[in-house]
């Protein structure tokens, strides 16, 4: 029988004329695998770069949708502000229209003398209120006849006028700015048919004279 000796462990054989340090290859081995860093590993910042030009996209997004908002806001607002202008004006404009038979009144009454005392008083107050309003008078005697702000009832023919002429005034007309409440009724008068006009007169006459004075 073969005796232990107590106290020794056994070796693993160990070929003739290797060192120590040959005995634990794969140890030194697996220790270098855990220490060296993965070739295939990728550079932080390129995560970073990629999420910052998501944010940058997200950004331009919301920026883009809060201008679209900011321009139909401002569109709203003005188009509010012009249909309550409009609606003033049309407001203003049939208060007016009621008003006219009474501001003719006083016109008649003051052509006959009769805007006196305090009845004088009442009509001028009206009429500067009026005034006030926007409300302008217009139509005058000798002007030539728009149509599209008088309105004829009487026509007949002068010898006298060159073009259509308002011959009279029968009622004034009113506007508010360049809209007009009710066109001036006149009456007109258009030149005599065949008649030569009065400027042409004057110019053949004119004509004559200076050709009766040429020398020959």
């Amino acid at each position: 029988m073969t005796e232990e000796t107590p106290g020794f462990e056994e070796k693993p054989d160990v070929p003739s004329g290797a060192t120590p340090d040959d005995a634990e290859p794969k140890a030194a081995d697996s220790s270098e695998g855990e220490t060296a860093a993965p070739a295939g590993d990728l550079d932080p910042t390129v995560g970073l770069t990629a999420q910052l030009d998501q944010v940058r996209t997200a950004l331009g997004e919301r920026t883009a949708d809060l201008q679209r908002l900011q321009a139909e806001y401002q569109n709203y607002r003005r188009r509010v502000e012009r249909d309550r202008v409009a609606v003033k004006e049309v407001a203003v404009a049939n208060l007016l229209s009621e008003l006219l038979p009474v501001l003719d009144d006083v016109g008649r009454a003051r052509e006959h003398g009769e805007l006196v005392g305090g009845f004088k008083s009442v009509a001028e107050s009206m009429e500067t209120v009026v005034a006030k309003l926007g409300l302008q008078q217009f139509g005058k005697e000798g002007e030539p006849f728009d149509p599209t702000i008088h309105e004829a009832l009487m026509h007949s023919y002068a010898p006298d006028v060159t073009e259509t002429t308002c011959v009279a005034i029968l009622q004034p007309g009113y506007r508010i700015g360049e809209r007009t409440i009710r066109p001036a009724r006149v009456a007109v008068a258009e030149p005599q048919p065949g008649a030569t006009p009065a400027a042409a007169k004057e110019e053949k006459t004119d004509d004559e004279e200076s050709g009766g004075t040429e020398e020959v």
